[in-house]
């Protein structure tokens, strides 16, 4: 039997949340933060950007209070963390893998609630790329690292780029799968040839 598609948009939510708990925690590792601060950075990144959006919405209680799978999802990544970081031998590439896939997966995520919340195309694409960015904000700043989103790396407009293919293709062609997973892998791929390529967007220096 296939997937409806609020069962699709929790699926995707969830894996997203495992995603960004797991960037968290791995970031908390290499700051070298004790257990509980390891979950604690697992769990602000994963429910920071979501947390922001619902505020925003006047979606409250905000989705992590009454959602267990929500929690559930965090354990779950701060515990896969946990088992397999010592195999990690490059910890800064998983680090982006993980952040990537979330960056994803949440903006996506955070633009189809918004706009089933009756907000317009711009506004959801917004609030899509504050849900996916959010948590990697407060990630970095309590890591004591430079958020991403205001470096030079594509961070922000690869978020804002996904949104856009995923509503303009809700909006041509009503295919919500098929606009989840394209805009999905638009900014997992935005991120990574962003990254391997060394591209940026320029900044002001004296």
């Amino acid at each position: 039997m296939p997937l409806q598609p609020d069962q699709i948009l929790i699926l995707i939510e969830a894996v997203g949340t495992i995603a960004f708990a797991v960037s968290g925690a791995m970031a908390a590792i290499r700051s070298r933060f004790d257990l509980f601060g390891i979950f604690v950075l697992a769990f602000v990144t994963a429910i920071g950007g979501g947390t922001i959006r619902d505020l925003l919405i006047g979606n409250t209680p905000v989705n992590w209070l009454t959602d267990t799978l929500t929690i559930s999802s965090v354990i779950i990544g701060f515990l896969f963390t946990l088992i397999i970081y010592r195999q990690m031998q490059k910890l800064e590439g998983w680090l982006f893998t993980f952040d990537a896939a979330g960056l994803g997966l949440f903006t996506v995520v955070g633009t189809q609630i918004a706009l089933e919340a009756g907000m317009s195309v711009g506004v959801s694409i917004a609030l899509g790329t504050v849900t996916g960015c959010f948590g990697g904000v407060l990630r970095d700043v309590l890591a004591g690292d430079k958020p991403l989103i205001f470096q030079k790396e594509v961070y922000a407009m690869a978020a804002v780029t996904g949104g856009i293919v995923f509503t303009l293709i809700l909006q041509i062609w009503d295919a919500l799968l098929i606009a989840q997973i394209a805009g999905i892998i638009t900014i997992v791929l935005i991120r990574v040839v962003a990254v391997r390529k060394g591209l940026g967007l320029p900044s002001l220096e004296s």
